[in-house]
């Protein structure tokens, strides 16, 4: 386990999200990223809430965000070093997103991303 403080695992998904490409980044809608310490899960390092951009039909007017939650605790539980969680937040970050896409997790694994 390493122990990245708070602030740091901040900066980490911020960088994480600089690395979407600006052709998807803008169609990125209505979506706050968010870093919580613990999820109850030990094994959830990050959660989606929200409609999918393929599922947006009549969506729009005043609702709220989609939420993106990167855990911190379960991250760098896993991982021995800063260089680990800096990976492991980037694959975590790109997996919510793919949530957010309409990209389920069978897929994902399938595109090396579990």
């Amino acid at each position: 386990m390493v122990e990245v403080p708070r602030r740091r695992f901040e900066e980490l998904v911020g960088d994480a999200l600089d690395t979407v490409p600006d052709g998807l980044a803008r169609y990125i809608d209505n979506v706050v990223v968010v870093v919580e310490d613990d999820s109850g899960d030990p094994d959830l390092l990050g959660h989606y809430e929200g409609v999918p951009l393929t599922e947006r039909e009549n969506y729009g007017g005043m609702v709220m965000p989609d939420r993106i939650v990167i855990f911190r605790n379960p991250i760098c539980a896993m991982c021995d070093s800063e260089d680990e969680v800096v990976e492991e937040v980037l694959v975590t970050v790109v997996h919510e997103l793919a949530h957010h896409f309409g990209i389920d997790d069978d897929t994902l694994d399938d595109l090396g991303w579990s």
